[in-house]
């Protein structure tokens, strides 16, 4: 038990708990609670965060609704449940309509994540104990993310450690890097991870950004693009709070060329931009999609010749981290990738021995 849980506990276990607080009543769902201790450490039930942070990533109640196998209306009724019994404003709506995350609904949102990722991560190295692993090793890949990479990372074995579990899990580029810096995860694959102090970042190969077109669209036929071929269309981005880096180099690179978007919309991932793309909604600006998301009709996909939307592709990891389990994993990963010398040189540098 940590030194701060530890004083939680005793602080908790000695005080004096007024008449009126108690006797213990029934929650719902069986849950035991002390009258007025709920109000001081309330309790959210797992459903109401996995519906808030689903529904701020997809940002429409019908995806969000499929991907956590409920109706629509049932995840509308938690969201508003969540709310009202916490007093929260998470969401602004218009008609109906989520606009988008409020700033205490943002908070909410990335505690929410973090605390979902414990729980995950309480039951696998609980899980991997009791099935007598050596060790549970948690990486973190983005839904842009190569299955090539995934692949590899799956291929790994070390010596030391013949019992080792590997646990993925998929989150958005800037969570990534928040979730390795808070120890949730071991090590990260990030296309343009956002800098930070804590954190080690060893490119290993590097990818253009994409334009996805209408196969009826005039600039279809080029084999690369510039960002002025696609001055009168409507954009499709990556937002900025889930791809900052990305985001940031299309609109400097957009500055620079005198070009002002006439609409942009959101796509969280590749696979929603070239469904609009398909629908005729816009131009979508992505990185590079799946084997799958290539074979979205009436869709064509042309790299970028603009050497500022090149982006490198890391592996990152805890500045801090002195693991030789995560160290090797990582340093054997790099290796099946065909490092380049200049990268071997920096993995030397930057990895501890």
């Amino acid at each position: 038990m940590s030194d701060i849980w530890r004083r939680y506990f005793i602080a908790w276990s000695t005080m004096t708990i007024p008449g009126s607080v108690l006797p213990i009543r029934r929650a719902e769902r069986g849950i035991l609670i002390v009258r007025g201790l709920d109000a001081m450490f309330p309790i959210v039930e797992v459903r109401y965060l996995q519906a808030a942070v689903v529904l701020a990533e997809e940002m429409n109640f019908t995806r969000a609704s499929h991907r956590l196998h409920i109706s629509q209306p049932a995840l509308s009724k938690q969201i508003t449940e969540l709310e009202e019994r916490y007093g929260l404003h998470l969401f602004t709506r218009e008609k109906g309509r989520l606009i988008e995350l409020t700033d205490a609904g943002q908070v909410f949102v990335t505690e929410a994540t973090a605390a979902l990722l414990h729980a995950e991560r309480a039951i696998q190295l609980a899980r991997g104990t009791q099935e007598g692993c050596d060790r549970v090793l948690m990486i973190g890949h983005s839904p842009h993310a190569d299955q090539s990479w995934i692949s590899t990372v799956l291929t790994i074995r070390l010596p030391l450690y013949p019992r080792l579990r590997i646990r993925l899990m998929g989150q958005f580029p800037i969570e990534l890097v928040r979730s390795v810096v808070a120890g949730e995860l071991d090590l990260a694959l990030v296309i343009a991870p956002t800098l930070d102090a804590n954190i080690t970042a060893v490119p290993f190969d590097q990818t253009p950004l994409y334009a996805a077109l209408p196969e009826n669209h005039p600039a279809a036929g080029a084999e690369q693009l510039a960002l002025r071929d696609l001055a009168e269309d409507e954009w499709i981005l990556f937002p900025k709070r889930l791809h900052p880096i990305v985001h940031d180099a299309i609109m400097r690179a957009a500055r620079r060329e005198r070009i002002t978007p006439k609409y942009t919309h959101d796509a969280v991932t590749t696979e929603q931009a070239l469904q609009l793309v398909s629908e005729h909604v816009g131009v979508g600006l992505v990185t590079k999609p799946s084997a799958h998301a290539l074979r979205t009709k009436g869709v064509v996909l042309k790299p970028f010749s603009d050497k500022s939307l090149l982006f490198e592709i890391c592996v990152i990891m805890r500045r801090t981290d002195d693991s030789k389990l995560t160290n090797q994993f990582v340093r054997s990963f790099l290796r099946k990738h065909n490092h380049s010398s200049r990268s071997a040189t920096q993995l030397e540098l930057s990895l501890s021995a």
